[in-house]
């Protein structure tokens, strides 16, 4: 029997061999928009069908701005995912959110210069909506699942997206925190962006890892660090995991199922056929 997974996880590699996985399977996936990071893991964990993706590649070879983040999101709409949380690590530019905790943000400010944003153009033109940028039905349940795992948690919060693969000078990550960000990473934009153009949920739990460079009294953020946090909270996010698919509500408090209803503007006798075919995953049920 081929599994249908309503939900994924990106993250590292490490999250497959969790306890409590089964059936898994992988997929060696194509898409339009090139192959994703990694074979895609599909299993059942408590009784839920889940699939997992290595965003940075098996073994972490591919570079934040290398990621091909729209084949990684078509990907997994190709299998039937509805529901993504993102793993993430990210460095703290606030006090209270010291490494060790985890972050379920609410809001994203996008500093990346060098990546595809979109599925659409070259014919087509959509206007999503991304005001709220996180599924807050999702990133609810995905609280409430890492909190009843015993992490130290905060509830709410800015992720700032900046290019990478550098860590930040003194000087920008003092000027993110003036302009009142909370938490910084390199990978949450434009996956965030992309499911929501896919009409999928996203949530993500963020890892806090370190202070970034600000922090006067720490020591700059550094790779060692990173992983050593990391490290240390796999458990911790594979049980956070684990109680998300077993609680899984099927019911949808969103809206972001229907997030292109109102978002394509392109009369459809004048998109390209190529490009119909090719976001035909994406659009087929607006352009009958």
């Amino acid at each position: 029997m081929t599994l249908r997974p309503t939900l994924a996880i990106l993250g590292g590699s490490g999250l497959y061999s969790m306890p409590g996985l089964r059936n898994t399977k992988e997929h060696d996936l194509d898409t339009p928009f090139g192959k994703p990071s990694a074979p895609v893991i599909v299993g059942e964990l408590e009784g839920l069908p889940v699939a997992f993706l290595a965003r940075h590649g098996i073994g972490h070879h591919i570079s934040p701005s290398e990621v091909n983040y729209r084949a990684n999101i078509y990907a997994l709409k190709s299998l039937g995912v509805e529901r993504i949380v993102s793993v993430s690590a990210c460095g703290s530019l606030r006090e209270d959110f010291a490494p060790g905790y985890i972050v379920i943000p609410d809001q994203l400010f996008d500093f990346t210069r060098e990546r595809k944003r979109s599925f659409f153009g070259e014919g087509m033109v959509a206007h999503v909506d991304v005001s709220s940028p996180f599924c807050p039905d999702l990133s609810a349940q995905l609280f409430e699942a890492t909190k009843a795992a015993g992490a130290m948690i905060h509830r709410g919060g800015i992720f700032i997206t900046i290019e990478g693969p550098r860590f930040s000078t003194k000087a920008e990550s003092n000027t993110f925190r003036a302009w009142g960000m909370d938490i910084i990473g390199m990978t949450t934009s434009p996956e965030a962006f992309l499911a929501r153009e896919a009409e999928m949920c996203y949530a993500v739990m963020a890892h806090v890892t370190d202070y970034d460079v600000w922090h006067v009294s720490e020591d700059p953020v550094s790779v060692e660090m990173v992983i050593k946090i990391l490290n240390q909270n796999t458990t911790l996010a594979q049980e956070a995991i684990r109680n998300l698919a077993r609680n899984l509500s099927q019911e949808h408090d969103c809206h972001c199922g229907d997030a292109l209803a109102t978002a394509l503007i392109t009369d459809p006798k004048v998109i390209p056929a190529e490009t119909s075919q090719r976001l035909e995953l994406l659009v087929k049920k607006y352009l009958k």
